[in-house]
């Protein structure tokens, strides 16, 4: 059986460091997707106790960090909107309060075109430097690699799909490591 007879979230079985590592980007994007997939405003701006975190939250904080790594982070080039020109002086949390009064298509429609945007834009930089390059996020006098970059990125999101995982239980009592073989997302 062949690598490409698993669900696209399955990393490689014997890859490369490269397939590897965006492989693992891959399945938390996937599984963040889908515990925050198919729920309605009620659904995902629900809340557990007193935390503030909200999937439709996540999915805008995730959408941010997507778009960071493939901008800021990458090159320098400017973030795009609505981050942009967010308040984030008058409101540190903006990307988990603006999700509060979006619609979930809209939600899904940020979070899924960062996701895409970043993947085009981490693989032609991947393919015309590879992991050891310099990327704009360090300071003249370091060097920091794209390497180290996306091995950040991976750790929020791995931080942000176990606050998912809690967060899709007390919605509907959805629970799993990993989505139906047949899921994709719905919008």
């Amino acid at each position: 059986m062949t690598d490409s007879a698993f669900p696209p979230w399955e990393p490689p079985l014997a890859g490369t460091e490269v397939e590897h590592l965006l492989g693992a980007l891959d399945r938390q994007r996937w599984t963040l997707r889908w515990k925050a997939d198919g729920l309605d405003v009620e659904g995902l701006n629900f809340r557990v106790g007193v935390s503030t975190l909200t999937l439709g939250g996540l999915l805008m904080h995730l959408a941010g960090v997507e778009r960071s790594l493939a901008t800021v982070r990458l090159d320098g080039s400017p973030i795009g909107e609505p981050w942009a020109s967010a308040d984030w002086d008058a409101d540190p949390d903006w990307d988990f309060t603006w999700a509060e009064s979006q619609e979930p298509t809209v939600l899904y429609d940020m979070y899924d075109g960062a996701v895409a945007f970043a993947r085009d834009r981490i693989t032609v930089a991947i393919a015309e430097g590879g992991l050891d390059q310099r990327v704009a996020l360090g300071a003249p006098e370091f060097h920091v690699s794209l390497r180290r970059v996306l091995f950040d990125v991976l750790e929020e999101y791995a931080r942000h799909t176990g606050h998912a995982d809690l967060l899709r239980e007390a919605v509907d009592g959805l629970v799993g490591e990993d989505p139906p073989e047949d899921w994709r997302p719905r919008s």
